[in-house]
């Protein structure tokens, strides 16, 4: 698992972003960071990281956003995210069970999307998290994003893990709307597909 800073200002306050599957900064890099540092993780393939939890001890408010397969990631118990007081946790379209027939991707759909997968198949991906035509800059190597999708397969969050802000697309072609609200037991409130970050222009929104 890596880490990027995407704003490290010797604020009080940080927000630490899970990225989604074969993600990078591109996808949030338009969000005022106000008075929060960024921390971004991302690219799991593997969950070593060599982030100290201890650099942490300059904040006095710790917060989590965390969006589709990140969802899980932050909640997985060998991870550090369950030794840390979060002030805020936020979940942006996405379940602790984010491959599951009631709860997330069918396991088959995901199986065939690992089988096919390339740079069109990629391609078509980005462009369902969106409900009309767009596009973000995305520098992910395609052979490291299909092993982080088969790499996810194998990562179990404990559900245990506690989300006290859950934001759901109305029309999620990725993470199907239907599972999310399954999940949640909550109704959609964002009136947008998978990637619903243009609706907000700064990352205090999603707290």
């Amino acid at each position: 698992m890596k880490y990027k800073w995407l704003n490290r200002a010797e604020n009080k306050k940080i927000i630490l972003f899970f990225n989604g599957w074969g993600m990078d900064e591109n996808t949030v890099c338009h969000l005022n960071p106000e008075s929060y540092d960024i921390l971004m993780f991302y690219d799991y393939n593997n969950l070593e990281t060599n982030f100290e939890i201890k650099s942490l001890g300059i904040y006095n408010e710790i917060n989590l956003v965390a969006w589709s397969m990140g969802v899980m990631v932050a909640g997985i118990d060998s991870l550090f995210t369950n030794q840390i007081k979060f002030t805020h946790k936020t979940a942006v379209n996405g379940t602790l069970k984010p491959i599951d027939d009631n709860f997330g991707i069918n396991p088959r759909i995901y199986d065939l999307t690992i089988r096919g997968f390339n740079e069109c198949s990629c391609e078509k991906f980005i462009q369902n998290m969106f409900t009309k035509p767009q596009k973000i800059i995305n520098n992910r190597d395609l052979e490291n994003q299909k092993r982080e999708l088969i790499a996810l397969k194998t990562y179990k969050a404990d559900e245990k893990f506690e989300y006290n802000k859950v934001f759901i697309s109305e029309q999620d072609k990725i993470m199907p709307t239907k599972s999310q609200i399954k999940y949640w037991n909550i109704e959609a409130n964002l009136p947008d597909g998978h990637y619903p970050f243009f609706n907000f222009t700064k990352w205090s929104e999603l707290l």
